[in-house]
């Protein structure tokens, strides 16, 4: 009884407001009824993604981590606090942190675009530390520039790392996964899924690319191989301060909000984490930008042509 007295003395107030102002009760309608929607939307967007279940086996003592492009930028940040954490961490890059990993993150040199070099790699992962339950397809590559100043080479190199590699790492490490009906894949895309901008279009496929890779692996751990409960998300980061725009920003000034890649390892992290499929837009403020080829056609061009400027030289 003391408690619903409680409550009614803590709305009492705001009852009172609304009384005295009344032209401000269809505006504060509208926004609850705002929030109401958007929750019912993220509910909604949780129970599809998921499969209306829960997989209760994770057990962080137990998982494996296998993160690629993890000896710098965000890769190395979810590595090491995913460490702090005491999860067990595989790294694949081409190249060893220039800080030590601790003990519990362990480090193998591979080529995640060579089918060869990976099998060879994968089989000593799962050797010496076991087989991976979550894969974080973090490794990826931008050269920024002009379609007709775009190399060959430079752009397959794009799309090999940034598209054609998770296709490798799934026929790898994704097997056991589906057997134990337990995991996560976890790809790291960008806002450029959605946005292209010029001076970033072999970019801007290879992540379209990602995305749809996501989306269809989903679809077929459901459909096709009855493993409902591996998991898989798909991250959407504005420009990151990385090591891949480190080149750019010394071509000027940069036009453009620029994200420190610490805020996005930690949403990594709790998605990891969180044990959820998800797609996980940073800042959350761009989520809207999933939603750009849906408008009309000169809409999607105005929002494109009013980032013109940002890679320019």
């Amino acid at each position: 009884m003391s408690r619903l007295v409680q409550s009614i003395q803590t709305v009492q107030p705001v009852l009172n407001w609304l009384k005295e102002n009344p032209k401000s009760v269809a505006p504060l309608a509208f926004l609850l009824g705002l929030t109401l929607v958007r929750r019912l939307n993220n509910g909604l967007n949780n129970w599809a993604l998921n499969n209306i279940g829960q997989d209760r086996q994770w057990d962080w003592r137990r998982e494996i981590v296998l993160i690629t492009g993890g000896s710098n930028g965000i890769g190395e940040l979810v590595a090491r606090k995913l460490a702090k954490k005491s999860v067990k961490v595989v790294v694949l890059d081409l190249r060893p942190p220039t800080t030590p990993f601790p003990a519990n993150v362990s480090f193998y040199k591979a080529d995640v675009t060579s089918t060869e070099a990976l099998h060879q790699v994968a089989g000593a992962i799962r050797q010496e530390v076991g087989n991976p339950t979550v894969l974080v397809n973090n490794a990826g590559v931008a050269s920024m520039r002009p379609i007709l100043e775009e190399k060959e080479e430079s752009v397959r190199r794009t799309f090999d790392v940034n598209c054609v590699a998770l296709f490798i790492l799934a026929k790898e490490f994704l097997p056991s996964m589906i057997k134990e009906n337990h995991g996560h894949v976890l790809t790291m895309a960008s806002m450029a899924s959605f946005v292209t901008l010029a001076s970033n279009v072999d970019y801007g496929c290879s992540k379209a690319a990602a995305l749809t890779f996501h989306e269809g692996l989903t679809q077929e751990l459901k459909h096709r191989y009855n493993a409902k409960y591996v998991r898989t998300s798909v991250v959407h980061p504005s420009w990151v301060r990385t090591p891949m725009l480190e080149p750019v920003l010394k071509r000027g000034a940069f036009m453009d909000t620029i994200l420190e890649p610490s805020p996005v390892a930690d949403a990594v992290v709790a998605q990891i984490l969180g044990g959820k499929s998800g797609q996980i837009f940073l800042p959350a403020s761009y989520s809207s930008g999933s939603m750009i080829r849906g408008f009309p056609t000169w809409f999607q061009e105005m929002v494109r042509s009013s980032r013109k400027n940002v890679l320019e030289k």
